[in-house]
């Protein structure tokens, strides 16, 4: 295992922290990656390589990059043609990654993006975000949410429908993901894909449903990969697959669970041997299921250095990257934050 980061339209200088933080692998996370689009709007394989070359050139591995899958999920239900349309363009993207030198690419299942509900102060003033379920509200949505790589606070770009949102919107724009919809939509997604994935020895990491969602959904939403239960069906999609397993996101499982603690390690302990986890969002949150703030990796309630136990234990030999730290005015581009996170990491790979 080895730290590393997931970043969005970095610089040379930004690689450069990266490496002298100790940083092993970079995942690009921008959406939409127009350093690899070529003349016809998809990747282009030239360019993938030159993209790899250049995180190479700082001493570092491109880990992998987003796929951007769009609308895909909510247009399979209601605009299969467009769907359809979007899944080709994809596959095209998963061969260019590959012919680029790419052995993985992440995506998300999020329809609705991340619901957020507001908003607490942390230690030291740092601004953390929040999600209630009884807080829930159109209006929080709509001012607290991520979308795409759109941040809380970026109101423009979401106001402004971006690229960047991803072709998410809010819950009570979604008109309505009953749980078997959303099977329908992710088998959809994965039946599009996996053949070329697996042909091109690529692995896809699905990133699931943050956060989990009540019983019922929100607006009638279900989040079906808010569950171990979700995750296992998932997998069991295509049992035998080296390609199909996860942007393991920590914080986001620990979210599941009134027990956040237990519920990652049987996640990691589950997931880790069957050789599913693709890559790690290594991060905390203090509280649990239907009611957490996101937090600094220090002062959370799920038990950082057993996980890091556990991911030795099941053998997994892969990136840990921060996310989902707080905000503050005195790191407005939150590099510091990230860089403790980082440290914070490294030590407990050295304490283990």
């Amino acid at each position: 295992m080895y730290i590393g980061e997931q970043l969005i339209n970095p610089t040379d200088s930004r690689l450069r922290l990266s490496a002298q933080l100790g940083c092993k692998g970079i995942v690009i996370d921008t959406r939409p990656n127009t350093a690899v689009i070529g003349e016809d709007g998809l990747w282009d394989a030239g360019k993938v390589a030159a993209q790899r070359r250049w995180i190479e050139s700082h001493g570092m591995r491109l880990e992998g990059m987003a796929l951007d899958v769009g609308s895909i999920l909510l247009d399979s239900l209601r605009a299969p043609e467009k769907a359809a349309a979007k899944a080709k363009e994809l596959r095209r993207n998963i061969q260019a990654a590959a012919d680029g030198g790419v052995d993985m690419v992440k995506y998300t299942v999020a329809m609705v993006g991340i619901t957020r509900t507001g908003e607490v102060e942390g230690r030291g003033g740092m601004r953390c975000s929040t999600f209630k379920a009884e807080e829930y509200r159109a209006e929080n949505d709509a001012r607290f949410s991520y979308w795409g790589t759109v941040l809380p606070d970026d109101e423009d770009a979401r106001a402004g429908g971006a690229a960047e949102t991803c072709g998410q919107v809010m819950a009570s724009q979604a008109g309505g993901v009953s749980e078997a919809d959303g099977w329908r939509a992710i088998e959809y997604l994965v039946e599009a894909l996996l053949p070329t994935a697996e042909k091109a020895g690529v692995k896809l990491a699905c990133h699931p449903h943050d956060p989990a969602y009540p019983p019922g959904g929100l607006n009638g939403v279900h989040h079906v990969l808010g569950s171990l239960d979700g995750l296992k069906r998932f997998v069991a999609l295509a049992p035998e697959s080296k390609s199909l397993g996860f942007n393991f996101c920590q914080g986001t499982i620990a979210e599941m669970s009134r027990n956040p603690t237990e519920t990652v390690l049987e996640a990691i302990r589950t997931f880790g041997p069957q050789n599913r986890i693709f890559m790690v969002h290594f991060r905390n949150i203090r509280g649990g299921y239907l009611d957490f703030r996101e937090a600094m990796p220090d002062e959370g309630s799920v038990d950082m250095a057993a996980c890091i136990r556990a991911y030795r234990e099941v053998g997994y030999k892969g990136v840990l990257c921060p996310d989902h730290v707080p905000f503050s005015d005195v790191d407005p581009d939150r590099e510091r934050f990230f860089s403790f996170c980082l440290g914070y990491t490294q030590a407990l790979l050295q304490a283990a």
